[in-house]
């Protein structure tokens, strides 16, 4: 079985290497300049991959608190902890390039447009969902906090994402819409499928954190365990 699972980690990192030297490629080279924004749009191909990922692993968070909820894990607690982890990295990474974006576009680093505040608002509370994960007491007790945390969490995620349909801004762009009315959207097809690739390739980054990310934290487990019980046999 650990045989099995390092080969799949291993096809993974090696698959990985050249879909991100070809994310670049598409990202840079192949996909054309945007007419208005020029180069700097180019930022949005990780911008809205990163976006995407940070859902996938909330939405993970989200399913494993709730089968905390239900009978509590160490297995749920630990794939939920470590997703949450990466939702995180990559919530930074949506919020730093959106500021970016948003000084190329709307000439100011940040405004407080309904999706980058409920944005805002969504990594405040994976946040703290990591610090309730951090603190003292059995692992069953902080496994059932946190899954509070997670599950609060995973509610704000449609609310991201719907924030700009129902409060209907006009600053942030809908990226998949037709292009024929005036909330914008429609892209062009080299610039879709760009898009496309660099979600994929970030998914699959994502999962590849996931694997590692949960191994690492199984043996981290194993050697607090191991301790706790050395202790024990010394104190009896």
């Amino acid at each position: 079985m650990k045989q099995k699972s390092g080969f799949i980690d291993t096809a993974m990192f090696y698959l990985l290497i050249p879909m991100v030297f070809a994310a670049l490629y598409f990202v840079f080279i192949w996909s054309p300049v945007e007419k208005f924004m020029g180069a700097p749009q180019k930022i949005f191909y990780f911008h809205v991959s990163c976006a995407w990922v940070a859902f996938l692993a909330f939405f993970t968070v989200g399913y494993y608190s709730v089968r905390t909820l239900i009978k509590p894990n160490i297995k749920f607690h630990i794939h939920a902890g470590i997703s949450a982890e990466i939702g995180v990295l990559f919530t930074t990474i949506t919020l730093l390039t959106g500021m970016i974006w948003g000084k190329s576009s709307w000439n100011t680093w940040w405004t407080w447009e309904p999706r980058l505040a409920t944005t805002l608002i969504l990594w405040f509370i994976y946040v703290a969902y990591l610090f309730v994960r951090r603190m003292e007491g059995s692992w069953e007790k902080i496994a059932k906090l946190s899954a509070v945390f997670g599950i609060i969490g995973v509610i704000n995620v449609p609310i991201v994402f719907m924030a700009i349909r129902w409060w209907n801004t006009k600053l942030h762009p809908v990226v998949f819409g037709d292009g024929k009315n005036q909330d914008g959207g429609g892209i062009e097809p080299p610039m879709l499928f760009t898009l496309l690739f660099c979600i994929f390739t970030i998914t699959l980054l994502y999962a590849y954190l996931m694997r590692k990310g949960i191994e690492i934290e199984k043996m981290r487990h194993a050697v607090k365990k191991a301790k706790n019980k050395a202790i024990n046999r010394l104190a009896g």
